[in-house]
């Protein structure tokens, strides 16, 4: 049987050679905030050594404390998005694929006390449940971020990028709205329900789908898991669940990128369903799956025909094989290694460089 991965995908206007998508991981190489030529390279690698779809590091949009560190992305101003031009035209030199993954990081620690010089901003100016850190956002606020997000999504379309990606997870702004826990306003942006909590994202996904039109493809990225809490759940059923994706399906979203900590463990008791495969269950949307691959040696024993352990990379393929998810993200390892997609395509799996914390500081 051929190898699942390496099966072409189409929805809407993106088309990709495989279903190896490159995960978001925020590098922060970009002083003040400017992608440089060293950047350009980094993803053109990628792209040359045949990832099927590349979703960039984290980016932030035009708000005055999207982000706590200078040296993140930004995706506005003339010389960050001169640096962004350069980054798509290098990626299409090597018939890749690109989205930006458009982030506003909302109150999360601070990992420089002087930056941003701007109050960081929430649904409730909470860090987590209890702590206070930041401003709660007031209606002029929701509605500046939100326009900053539909302005991002509609440069990245006239840059020429193939997709985008709304940072939805992880305990960001967009996912803290989502949260109970962040988010305990108690007007319209707020509630009990997840439907109202959501309202906040929702706009937003139908704005950018006006601007950008019915065809370009509109990614979000979601997870129960917070670097807040890595136990946290929005939805503790499969109807809860629902009532979270679905509107956020029905406003435009064109697929979803399921966070979890561990691809292989299913979501809910009596299925083996995971994250990715639940939410393309409930929606009819493709869905990328997301969560820990290429890094363990089980991993790699089951492309070398070893039996593993826990089974996991066999789960994974069955899930994709049988269409329970469409793609699958790769983080780390293709961090460590550019040319992951075409060793494992090839069966060269002892020429993989194994990744390790030092990986995180360069830009290779």
């Amino acid at each position: 049987m051929s190898n699942p991965l390496f099966q072409p995908f189409q929805f809407k206007s993106l088309k990709l050679k495989n279903r190896v998508v490159m995960a978001p991981m925020t590098r922060g190489f970009s002083p003040r905030g400017i992608p440089g030529d060293d950047v350009a390279a980094y993803y053109q690698r990628r792209a040359k050594a045949e990832v099927g779809l590349i979703i960039s590091e984290g980016t932030v949009v035009d708000r005055p404390a999207s982000s706590v560190s200078p040296n993140y992305p930004r995706f506005h101003g003339a010389q960050a998005l001169q640096g962004w031009q350069k980054i798509i035209d290098a990626v299409h030199a090597e018939h890749g694929k690109m989205a930006p993954q458009l982030w506003h990081q909302g109150i999360v620690k601070r990992s420089n006390p002087d930056w941003p010089a701007a109050p960081l901003e929430g649904p409730s100016g909470l860090l987590n449940a209890t702590e206070h850190a930041g401003v709660a956002m007031d209606l002029s606020d929701i509605a500046a971020a939100q326009h900053a997000f539909v302005t991002a999504a509609a440069t990245a379309q006239q840059l020429g990028f193939d997709a985008i990606e709304l940072h939805g997870a992880h305990g960001y702004l967009l996912d803290q709205f989502f949260w109970s826990a962040m988010n305990q306003r108690q007007d319209l942006y707020g509630g009990s329900r997840i439907e109202d909590r959501s309202r906040f994202v929702l706009e937003i996904v139908k704005g950018i789908r006006q601007v950008v039109g019915e065809d370009f493809p509109i990614i979000l990225r979601i997870s129960q898991w917070k670097q807040q809490d890595y136990n946290a759940r929005i939805a503790q059923t499969p109807a809860e669940l629902s009532a979270w994706v679905q509107p956020l399906a029905d406003a435009g979203v064109d697929i979803f990128h399921c966070s979890q900590r561990r691809i292989w463990e299913p979501e809910f008791a009596d299925s083996d369903l995971n994250f990715a495969g639940w939410v393309k269950k409930l929606t009819g949307k493709p869905t990328i799956s997301v969560g820990s691959i290429g890094l363990s040696s089980d991993f790699l024993g089951a492309f070398k025909g070893e039996s593993s352990a826990h089974q996991g990379i066999d789960k994974v393929y069955a899930a994709l094989d049988r269409g329970d998810f469409d793609l699958v993200a790769i983080g780390r390892a293709l961090l460590a290694d550019p040319d992951w997609v075409v060793k494992i395509r090839d069966e060269r799996i002892n020429e993989l460089a194994g990744f390790a914390k030092e990986s995180l500081g360069t830009l290779y």
